[in-house]
């Protein structure tokens, strides 16, 4: 039996409508009830977390930009060789030069000439790394790391040729090695360099080459006027056209 749509209130009461009154309270409490509108969730409600798509312009900007500075950066020269540092390690060498000459054994000879080497090496470090942090010329990059790479090669291979000499006992061609394999050096890492550079490197070359020449008592004189004169001259140069 259907309930009827009214509350309990217009039931009459008459006998045997107990039944009927309770099933009109069920219906007014339960089946009356407002209804919920169904509402459904689509998956395209929340917040989507997917990055917008690169511009194609933006893209081809950045890469331009890329390129014209790694061609800036290929074109150019490394202008932070110092100059006053150059003169300094030549008068490092221009000490050295007579100590050397008055000692009495060979070996004695070459620890002197390879701790003025070693001496001249740091000083010629600290102040580029100084000159190019002054700058702001990366020492590691573009024109900085081709000209460290150019220079590197020969020197070691001066390196390796003073023990491959000193093995043998032929101290008195080591002048000429020096000489010519540290112009090689500056030669080839000074084409990244500024003019001055190459020059010198090619000067101490024709130094090398007058070492293997002339007697090999003129040694120390030709390292005193290599490692040190040419060093502070053209130190000099750099020092006045390239700022230090």
């Amino acid at each position: 039996m259907i309930p009827p749509p009214w509350g309990t209130e217009y039931i009459p009461k008459i006998p045997g409508t107990q039944g009927l009154l309770r099933l009109s309270l069920y219906y007014t409490k339960y089946l009356t009830a407002t209804t919920i509108s169904p509402s459904f969730s689509l998956m395209n409600d929340e917040p989507s977390t997917q990055q917008p798509s690169p511009d194609p312009d933006t893209d081809r900007a950045l890469e331009d930009l890329r390129f014209i500075r790694d061609t800036m950066e290929r074109a150019g020269s490394f202008t932070a060789v110092p100059g006053w540092g150059t003169v300094a390690m030549g008068f490092v060498a221009l000490v050295a030069a007579p100590l050397a000459s008055r000692q009495a054994t060979p070996e004695a000879w070459l620890v002197v000439w390879l701790i003025t080497a070693a001496v001249a090496l740091c000083v010629g470090m600290l102040t580029t790394l100084g000159k190019a942090r002054a700058a702001k010329a990366p020492l590691l990059r573009g024109a900085g790391a081709r000209m460290v790479l150019g220079f590197a090669p020969p020197v070691a291979a001066g390196a390796v040729l003073t023990a491959v000499l000193y093995s043998a006992g032929l101290y008195d061609v080591l002048p000429g090695i020096w000489l010519l394999l540290y112009g090689a050096g500056v030669m080839t890492g000074g084409s990244f360099s500024v003019r001055a550079v190459p020059i010198m490197g090619l000067c101490f070359m024709v130094a090398g080459v007058v070492a293997f020449l002339v007697p090999a008592g003129w040694g120390d004189a030709l390292m005193a006027t290599g490692f040190g004169g040419l060093n502070v001259v053209f130190g000099i140069i750099i020092a006045r056209k390239y700022g230090g």
